[in-house]
């Protein structure tokens, strides 16, 4: 998962847009220690407070977020929550509108990583800090 992880951030090519991405999904898994050290490592990154902040209500912070982030973090959500047992097709579209296809693997490949890195650590009950920074 270490590799993929790595391999997803570095062909994806922002590493703000990224952190953006593994937040996003740490939130809605609700994992602590995800989070926290995300949350460091984005600002390291330079993603702004406001950013962080609004984040959990990015699709009603229309103009925190650009089109490419904002189609990332649909897809985010989409393949984390998968309600309806797959990827609608309007949002997959929306990404693939920003992303070519290099990028969109990598972007996949990092909300695949992500989702089981906050399986792994909510099922292990790891609290926020303990992480190199």
């Amino acid at each position: 998962m270490s590799a993929l992880s790595a391999t997803a951030k570095k062909g994806l090519g922002d590493p703000a847009l990224a952190e953006l991405v593994v937040i996003r999904a740490s939130q809605l898994n609700h994992c602590a220690f995800c989070l926290d050290m995300h949350l460091t490592i984005a600002r390291k990154h330079g993603v702004s407070e406001r950013q962080l902040d609004l984040l959990a209500a990015w699709e009603e912070a229309e103009d925190v977020y650009d089109e490419r982030e904002r189609a990332a973090l649909a897809l985010t959500e989409a393949v984390t929550v998968l309600t309806d047992g797959f990827v609608p097709d309007d949002v997959y579209e929306r990404a693939a509108a920003h992303f070519d296809d290099s990028e969109l693997a990598h972007l996949i490949g990092l909300i695949a990583a992500i989702n089981n890195w906050n399986r792994v650590m909510v099922a292990r009950r790891m609290p926020p800090g303990g992480y190199p920074t």
